[in-house]
């Protein structure tokens, strides 16, 4: 591990953070590769690489998407600040209904307006109820003081569980040469960025990837970069069809990572014990963004509402010297560390499952990394720093969405180099079948 925080202007520890969790996720696959057979092999991460990698940043035919929609962001409200997140049109729709606005014709403007009549912590309850998705700000103090802040505190970074029994399944031999998950294949069912940067590392260290979305829901403009490396197929979980498709893909797969609101894949039958049954021996990858206890449990929630409702977008402004203007950390770092935790979490169940049998279940939530980042500790003169240049790290592919330039993976494997042989594919391009 080369490098030390700061490389990007921050007062917390997202170097370290960005750093540890891919290289946690590298070692994992290369010590599940060595339980294969393979010899063991070093893996090198470097700081500035795998925090550039955390950005996000990536460019379709020379043009640089605007990630956000013009309503997401920061509001202020009678008593503080909201911040709403307005990447889906159906979000969107429903924070402007909630604030009494016509969303065919209302502005940020209004928004803003309709908002200092509110009290923050009241729009943020009428959101959660509304199924929506808002946070207050609030400070460190104020979150851990929460029932829901104290929840999360209490809970480890993540949980690796045993739900089942079953013996050592067989995997596929490795020859010398192969990367350390070839063979191993993957059900990606999430969509907004954890889970698809997971799925995408565990691509990058030579799983089949299966990213299945459904044909009637929206993606984001990220899909194209965080697709890189996986099939992409549609599958509709409400038609019997759809749902023969996924029974079958089911049973040839090692891994299936889901991301959808807690409860959601469970009322269609596909949760974690059913699967287990169903399938003995998979592993299972669960990310939500509140965790698995406390009243926020079933919360919908995103890396940037997050930062808001725990405390980072004012801690990072009161060690910025702005405390009156609230401040995101640089990147969605709650979101890429997350990411690569469960790709770690993955490939550190299989081997287990390849030791020990049994099926598996793995849980991370948002929120938990977050709480990690904190223990981390602050990073004096974080803001001093310019961020380096990207151009090192870029590579490009033509892809099924255009010219893409992202950014090479930074975990360097000594003898198996982690990359991406599939280019990237817009859903329903491949055929849901193995």
């Amino acid at each position: 591990l080369t490098g030390t925080d700061p490389v990007w202007p921050s007062s917390f520890a997202v170097g370290t953070a960005a750093q540890s969790t891919i290289a946690a996720a590298a070692l994992a696959a290369c010590e599940l590769g060595h339980q294969r057979g393979q010899p063991r092999q070093a893996v090198h991460v470097d700081m500035a690489h795998a925090t550039a990698e955390c950005l996000g940043w990536f460019r379709i035919d020379g043009r640089v998407p605007d990630l956000w929609d013009k309503l997401s962001g920061l509001y202020r409200t009678r008593d503080g600040w909201v911040r709403i997140h307005a990447n889906f049109a159906h979000h969107r729709e429903g924070a402007l209904r909630l604030l009494g606005l016509n969303p065919a014709t209302a502005e940020r403007a209004d928004a803003e307006r309709a908002l200092q009549g509110w009290d923050a912590l009241t729009y943020e309850q009428a959101s959660a109820d509304a199924g929506l998705v808002a946070s207050a700000l609030r400070s460190f103090a104020q979150w851990d003081a929460t029932e829901h802040g104290r929840a999360i505190a209490a809970q480890p970074l993540f949980t690796l569980t045993r739900i089942g029994e079953a013996d050592p399944q067989p995997l596929p031999p490795l020859g010398a040469d192969q990367r350390p998950l070839a063979g191993v294949r993957v059900l990606d069912l999430t969509r907004i960025l954890a889970g698809p940067v997971g799925g995408r590392a565990l691509a990058a260290y030579g799983a089949d990837v299966m990213l299945v979305n459904a044909p009637h829901l929206p993606n984001i403009d990220a899909i194209a970069d965080t697709s890189r490396g996986k099939r992409s197929a549609h599958v509709d979980l409400r038609a019997p069809e759809g749902r023969a498709a996924m029974d079958a893909l089911v049973q040839g797969a090692h891994v299936f990572v889901q991301g959808y609101r807690p409860g959601a894949l469970a009322a269609l039958g596909y949760d974690a014990e059913a699967l287990a049954a169903a399938r003995p021996g998979i592993v299972c990858v669960s990310l939500s963004a509140y965790g698995t206890q406390g009243p926020w449990s079933g919360r919908r929630g995103f890396d940037s509402l997050v930062q808001t409702a725990t405390g980072f977008n004012l801690a990072e402004a009161e060690a910025a010297g702005t405390p009156d203007k609230p401040r995101a950390l640089p990147m969605q770092i709650l979101d890429e560390a997350t990411g690569y935790l469960m790709a770690f979490g993955a490939a550190a169940a299989l081997r287990r499952q390849q030791r020990e049998g049994g099926s598996w279940h793995v849980q991370v939530s948002l929120a938990q990394t977050g709480h990690w980042l904190r223990s981390l500790g602050r990073v004096a003169g974080g803001f001093d720093v310019q961020p380096p240049p990207l151009d090192p790290w870029i590579e490009s592919h033509a892809s099924g969405f255009g010219q893409l330039d992202g950014l090479r993976h930074s975990a360097q494997l000594a003898r198996t180099p982690a990359g991406w042989d599939r280019p990237s594919q817009p859903p329903g391009t491949d055929a849901p079948r193995w």
